[in-house]
């Protein structure tokens, strides 16, 4: 019974999709252990800060959109929706997720702390974008994009500029797949009078973007790799992080809708383990 709920909840955040953010704070970690030891305990709390902020950021999503999931052909079919979980169950998860985020928080230390309410506001806020502006997907990256300096953050109690420039990356490598993503509901959204990049300039002129922003996302890694002074290990498997991601745009077109899920959700898995990799093996044979 418990292990069927799991799975509910599971469904409810997309758990999986941890994976395309929790490899970018690692690697924040890993570079940040090059100042400041690493410790066992400080990579713990990390984990579990990103966990916490995302279920907690997810599950505000889905209990704050539910009545335009349920309108949408896509979406009808969530927890959130089917009544598999309540609206009280819902508000319980993102209360005690939120708990673990600001719990993890002050466990990395004062600054992690404070700066922990600002950040679930940023990503609660998100959930509200899609209401009144098309720039939601960017907002959605900027709210991500906050993983790697909280990581650099927890390990050293300070901030560095070069950091940022792999929140950057994150940034854009987030907005450019949630544009991809936003494709397949450009109908509805535009009937729902919800805003996205799709439905505002059309899937062309989107899809454009999306590649645009991923054209920075490898020039914001190749700029962190050079003020890192990372070797050539991490440059060659940025050639291939940079190869998928042109298979990706090259797999979706605005007759080829039907390759999202493919490309968001493998292509993109791959593309952030692949950097965690390319840090890791970099730092570790140098």
């Amino acid at each position: 019974m418990w292990i069927r709920s799991l799975h509910t909840y599971g469904r409810l955040i997309k758990f999986s999709h941890t994976i395309f953010a929790l490899p970018f704070a690692l690697s924040a970690a890993l570079l940040a252990h090059r100042q400041t030891p690493l410790t066992a305990r400080t990579l713990l709390w990390i984990i579990l800060a990103m966990a916490g902020a995302r279920s907690a950021a997810m599950g505000f999503n889905r209990l704050v959109d539910r009545r335009f999931d349920a309108l949408n052909p896509r979406t009808a079919s969530r927890p959130s929706v089917t009544g598999e979980i309540s609206v009280r169950a819902m508000g319980l998860l993102v209360l005690l997720s939120s708990a673990l985020f600001v719990l993890s928080a002050a466990m990395l230390g004062d600054l992690c702390l404070k700066l922990s309410l600002p950040c679930l506001m940023v990503l609660f806020f998100y959930s509200y974008t899609k209401r009144f502006t098309a720039g939601s997907h960017l907002v959605l990256g900027f709210a991500i994009g906050l993983a790697p300096v909280g990581a650099w953050i927890a390990v050293t109690g300070s901030l560095d500029g070069r950091i940022l420039l792999l929140s950057a990356a994150l940034m854009t490598y987030i907005a450019g797949f949630d544009i991809l993503y936003a494709c397949q509901d450009v109908d509805f959204d535009t009937s729902a009078g919800l805003h996205s990049l799709p439905s505002r300039w059309g899937l062309t002129r989107a899809l454009a973007f999306s590649s645009a922003l991923h054209v920075l996302t490898v020039l914001a890694l190749a700029a962190m790799g050079l003020a890192f002074h990372l070797g050539g290990l991490f440059f060659a498997l940025l050639a291939l992080i940079s190869g998928l991601l042109l298979v990706e745009h090259r797999m979706v077109r605005p007759d080829r809708l039907e390759a999202i899920p493919v490309a968001f959700f493998h292509v993109n898995s791959v593309v952030s383990v692949l950097l965690f990799v390319a840090v890791w093996l970099d730092l570790r044979l140098s």
